[in-house]
């Protein structure tokens, strides 16, 4: 089984936040995968779901994002899985809206939620698709913790289905051809 981990905050209140970005992922991939039922479970939504013959665990962690940790780390420890096996789907501010990068280990960047999932895991070897929602603008007041606790733009709202669904395919193509070659494949530098 791969576990696949959304990032974001529960509740209608966050839904369309940047931060929420990695539930809207689980999401479409739950939805290609036929829907299956959500369930209560380790701290989070849970579902089990199949992707090109492989079993899938999709979890949305509803422990708010500085705790995620608590919820990956309860579904790993159930399902036994190595932290090869967890595929944690978050926002980035270092990334230009809209790129789609998969990386093994790392650091944090000062995401409270990958920071927690380090944390519970005891370890940093895991692999991660980040999804660029860039900067604030020259002219935003607050700090990069308020910009993702803001909704998306006009502008990028008409992109985000787009940016969701090549985030779901770039799931897809690490179930189906493992890590290595899905990073070759995604993190393919656009022409600007």
């Amino acid at each position: 089984m791969i576990l696949v981990v959304g990032l974001g905050n529960p509740g209608a209140r966050y839904a369309e936040h940047r931060h929420n970005v990695g539930f809207k992922v689980v999401d479409r991939l739950a939805e290609r995968a036929g829907n299956p039922p959500w369930r209560a479970k380790f701290n989070g939504e849970f579902a089990q779901a199949e992707l090109a013959g492989q079993r899938l665990g999709l979890l949305k962690p509803q422990t708010y994002m500085n705790r995620s940790g608590q919820s990956v780390r309860a579904a790993a420890t159930f399902f036994k899985l190595a932290p090869a096996d967890v595929l944690v789907v978050h926002d980035e501010l270092d990334l230009p809206f809209g790129d789609v990068r998969l990386k093994l280990g790392g650091g944090e960047a000062g995401h409270n939620g990958v920071r927690s999932v380090t944390q519970e895991l005891s370890t940093a070897d895991y692999a991660r698709l980040r999804i660029g929602i860039g900067r604030p603008p020259p002219d935003f007041r607050g700090s990069g913790a308020d910009f993702v606790l803001e909704a998306f733009a006009p502008l990028e709202r008409a992109d985000l289905d787009d940016v969701i669904g090549r985030s779901a395919d770039a799931v897809a193509l690490v179930v189906e051809r493992g890590l290595q070659m899905a990073m070759n494949a995604t993190n393919q530098r656009k022409k600007r």
